[in-house]
């Protein structure tokens, strides 16, 4: 049975309209996934930021006030771990 004239316009229009339909879509999936991407950048910076910001509490924390015998300890840990990561750096560069 063949597809009278006018079914096939009518067939054909909703095809455009979803083509239309389809390349909008893809647009704005375009954009949402660059606006992730820059979030994402934001969300490593502030991530970096908190980082550096709790660093630096914690060096005046140690460096404001005497420290009691659990700060030193705490402080010498967390040197131990920053020397340990430098030694890995030169290791690394030197391999």
């Amino acid at each position: 049975m063949a597809l009278s004239e006018e079914q096939a316009k009518r067939i054909l229009e909703k095809l455009q309209q979803m083509l239309k339909v389809n390349a909008s879509l893809r647009r704005e999936k375009e954009l949402l996934e660059n606006e992730i991407s820059q979030h994402k950048n934001k969300l490593v910076q502030a991530q970096e930021a908190i980082g550096r910001l709790e660093q630096q509490v914690e060096l005046l924390k140690f460096t404001g006030t005497p420290m009691t015998d659990e700060e030193k300890k705490q402080f010498e840990r967390r040197i131990n771990t920053y020397l340990k990561e430098i030694d890995k750096c030169i290791a690394y560069l030197e391999g």
